[in-house]
């Protein structure tokens, strides 16, 4: 697998690979999400314009997977990770979140953050397998704050959501084997 920076024509790619690793959500009765348009060309364009997206692509050099992330409160906040079902469970959403925080410690970004469903075993149980520890809410940065607020305004809240932070060591790998 390999992980590389998205190119501007991908962008429709990306778009359809969180269309079709949503539709997971129906399984764990939250249609809502499984519906739920993926972010738009324009926005994407602007974190692929900022370098700050990244795929995994198959043999062909075709995404399968991708990450965007933004810098919020000096650190690399992970906006969304997605990989196509059909390649799921391979350890590639592990693999980009590695290439983030590499690309975080070569920055001297201290740590990643995210806000994701608590309860669903791909979101907060599966990022917890991988250092990342949930935040208390009196922890939360402004920034993370602001983004619990768009978040509820857009409907999430129906589910428990945490925000999540993994402190960076250039000393000791957090990924587990």
């Amino acid at each position: 697998m390999r992980i590389r920076a998205v190119r501007q024509d991908e962008l429709p790619v990306l778009q359809g690979i969180e269309r079709a690793a949503g539709l997971c959500f129906r399984d764990v009765g939250m249609p809502q999400i499984a519906d739920d348009e993926p972010l738009p060309l324009d926005v994407l364009g602007r974190y692929q314009g900022a370098g700050h997206a990244w795929v995994a692509t198959d043999a062909t050099d075709g995404p399968v997977g991708y990450l965007i992330a933004d810098l919020v409160d000096g650190n690399f906040h992970i906006e969304q990770v997605s990989v196509h079902p059909a390649v799921a469970r391979r350890g590639i959403g592990r693999q980009l979140i590695t290439r983030l925080a590499d690309l975080a410690l070569a920055s001297g970004i201290p740590a990643l953050t995210l806000t994701t469903f608590a309860h669903v075993p791909w979101n907060a149980p599966y990022y917890a397998r991988f250092g990342f520890q949930t935040l208390r809410e009196r922890d939360l940065t402004p920034g993370l704050r602001a983004i619990r607020r768009r978040e509820a305004a857009h409907g999430l809240d129906r589910w428990p959501r945490v925000c999540m932070r993994r402190s960076l060591s250039p000393i000791a790998d957090q990924t587990p084997p």
